[in-house]
């Protein structure tokens, strides 16, 4: 296995879009985690090299060198979300463990100014499409806190299975936090899940009589029945 096959690549489904992050994007990832820190904070991993909030660009450059070298690696792959070509949002499939597991976990956050759009909930179900599809990967986790319900609706609605509680699995706003574990393999997944509009190894145009599992409508992605 290629550990770096269908990397890098942009995805894209209508006006949102997955595209590598990269190195000038740290302006514009300061400025948006600096103005949704109070939105962020219960929910963000505590980083000391990244606060949510900072006015220099030095650590943010070394979080996109370092998550970039991972890239290379084959060890993560790294997007920003994009709505109308703006910058909203990040996303990374991480923690790719290769050989007899092909696992990884789905983090993500965006600008609260555009939350209830259907947004994550298409950015993931994109993410996992190329990493099960393109990549090869068969397992991937959400580990979301049981506060966040946004979050824990986004994954459910994918098909994602509630596997169960992880205490105090990550550090975040002070203390040591419960996680409740959502797990999808794919076999779960019947067919590619976001073929349309993208620029990576996946079809362009999806097939005719293709469905995927799920359409976007004006509420956003919700699974085929």
């Amino acid at each position: 296995m290629n550990r770096r096959q269908g990397w890098p690549a942009t995805l894209q489904e209508g006006p949102i879009a997955l595209r590598p992050l990269r190195l000038r994007d740290a302006p514009v990832l300061r400025d948006t985690r600096a103005r949704n820190a109070e939105w962020l904070r219960p929910w963000e991993p505590t980083y000391p090299e990244m606060p949510l909030r900072t006015t220099g660009l030095t650590p943010y450059v070394a979080m996109l060198q370092a998550i970039r070298r991972e890239a290379r690696q084959g060890l993560s792959m790294p997007w920003s979300i994009t709505y109308e070509g703006r910058f909203v949002g990040q996303l990374t499939v991480g923690a790719i463990v290769w050989g007899s597991a092909r696992s990884a976990q789905v983090g993500y956050w965006v600008d609260s100014a555009y939350a209830g759009r259907g947004i994550t909930p298409t950015a993931v179900a994109l993410a996992v499409d190329h990493s099960f599809f393109t990549v090869g990967l068969h397992r991937i986790e959400a580990n979301i806190r049981p506060e966040n319900r946004a979050s824990r609706r986004v994954v459910t609605k994918l098909g994602f299975r509630d596997e169960g509680v992880r205490r105090r699995q990550l550090h975040i706003d002070g203390a040591w936090r419960d996680h409740i574990c959502y797990g999808l393999t794919a076999e779960e997944v019947p067919g590619v899940c976001c073929a349309a509009g993208t620029t990576g190894r996946l079809p362009v145009r999806p097939r005719r009589g293709f469905r995927p599992w799920f359409g976007i409508g004006a509420r956003g992605p919700e699974r085929w029945r």
